[in-house]
């Protein structure tokens, strides 16, 4: 089970956006994440009049690594480690772990 999910709100921990908040928009398979507003790169793309594209600067939010970041807490107002317990029922779930409060219902 992955410990940060799409939809999700995280603190960046470390980099150039260390201190931002932001939601995560993708989850990639190899462990990356790409989050909303935060890690954002400028290219240069050429016009392509055949295709009706327009040229200039571009930004886009490249991926940022999951050890980057930390889940946000809005309890403590905190990012925080987050875990994995098996509820009575059989359902994993994610509960932080300053707290124990449980992340997903």
């Amino acid at each position: 089970m992955n410990r940060i999910k799409k939809g999700d709100e995280v603190l960046v921990i470390a980099g150039k956006d260390k201190g931002r908040r932001g939601t995560v928009t993708g989850v990639l398979d190899f462990g990356k994440l790409v989050v909303e507003g935060v890690n954002i790169a400028r290219k240069h793309v050429r016009a392509n009049p055949n295709k009706g594209e327009q040229g200039g600067i571009v930004e886009k939010e490249m991926p940022l690594d999951s050890s980057n970041v930390m889940l946000w807490n809005p309890v403590t107002k905190k990012g925080d480690r987050v875990g994995v317990k098996t509820l009575e029922s059989g359902k994993r779930v994610r509960f932080f772990k300053s707290n124990g409060e449980v992340v997903d219902v």
